[in-house]
């Protein structure tokens, strides 16, 4: 896809009511970008977390807002409270400033106001409450810690984000702030990158995403998905993959492994943005393919170990999973982090 260097300005003036002006994150020219860019990494596997990321929901909605709590109640299950090379970070909600890079202040404003309730055209898919705003600062905060974080080891993981719906003016579907889009931006700023990839492996396409840098020459957008899933109006990434219903794991591997090895090798990112969406597995009831959880160890290990041996820092990201069996979906997304530490304890 033809790009140009079109830029959209917004203003900084919105500050989400109650929050200060807090950015815990490393900054360039302190400690924050002290990764070997030809190759060097950490044995440290630092992982985001927050317990605000869990909020009281209702009981019936779709969306599974408690499997982040429980995402993390497995992972301390799988022995990672444990391991000295695993050090867990506590983030701070976003900022005005880092979120309007990649929002409007309009939209920032009804947001943090509860002026965009859910309608026919742009679903957020959420009941909003000051609790749901709160708790997408944290998350989109989790995604620029874990970045800050990659910035210094090599690689770091958050267990929440993948909001890669979310436009820069509005939600869509349970996405309402756009953590890829704004730590994409934030990169692009803040540590002066001129190559950043993002590859979503989460089963909806990342439209979101997508539009907010249809324009940018300094971000690519990779996304592997599902062909005949949500959105059902596609936005056009650099490179899309739609896969047919019931893709199984080599085929999937095979696609990915196709298009992430050209990317690699002809934009040659300094940075990559992974959302490894677990919706693609067999048993997810709004994914339709057919991914085992070995086989989402084997696209996370593969995707993790291929910018690992370029010497490419990666921010990781749970992205989407649906499953009532919430312990079931905890385990899918754990692949994720059980292959994050193969590499770094290897």
């Amino acid at each position: 896809m033809a790009k140009n260097s079109r830029h959209r300005e917004t203003s900084p003036s919105v500050v989400p009511p109650g929050t200060a002006a807090r950015d815990q994150l490393p900054r360039p020219g302190s400690n924050g970008a002290s990764i070997d860019p030809s190759g060097g990494h950490s044995s440290v596997l630092p992982i985001v977390h927050h317990p605000g990321y869990s909020i009281d929901w209702p009981e019936r909605h779709p969306f599974p807002m408690a499997k982040f709590r429980i995402l993390r109640k497995r992972l301390s299950t799988l022995g990672f409270d444990d391991r000295d090379d695993v050090c867990w970070i506590t983030p701070a909600p976003a900022t005005s400033q880092a979120l309007l890079r990649g929002h409007t202040a309009d939209y920032l404003q009804r947001f943090y106001l509860g002026e965009i309730a859910a309608t026919r055209r742009t679903p957020s898919g959420f009941p909003w409450s000051p609790a749901l705003v709160e708790r997408t600062l944290l998350e989109v905060g989790g995604t620029l810690a874990a970045v800050g974080s990659a910035m210094q080891t090599g690689l770091a993981l958050n267990t929440a984000g993948g909001t890669h719906h979310a436009y820069a003016d509005r939600a869509s579907g349970y996405c309402l702030l756009n953590d890829l889009a704004v730590a994409a931006h934030h990169l692009l700023a803040e540590y002066r990158l001129e190559r950043v990839l993002i590859v979503d492996c989460d089963v909806h396409q990342g439209d979101g995403t997508a539009w907010i840098f249809r324009d940018e020459l300094r971000v690519f957008t990779l996304s592997l998905h599902g062909e005949a899933n949500f959105p059902f109006e596609k936005r056009r990434s650099d490179r899309d993959v739609a896969l047919p219903r019931g893709t199984g794991n080599d085929a999937y591997l095979e696609r990915l492994e196709t298009a992430l090895d050209s990317i690699l090798r002809d934009f040659q990112p300094q940075f990559v943005l992974f959302d490894a969406g677990a919706d693609v597995h067999a048993d997810d009831r709004l994914g339709h393919l057919s991914l085992s959880d070995h086989g989402l160890y084997r696209r996370d290990y593969r995707v993790l170990a291929k910018c690992r041996r370029l010497g490419i820092p990666v921010a990781g990201v749970i992205g989407g999973g649906y499953d009532r069996d919430l312990e079931a979906l905890a385990g899918r997304h754990a692949q994720l982090f059980l292959a994050a530490l193969a590499l770094t304890a290897g």
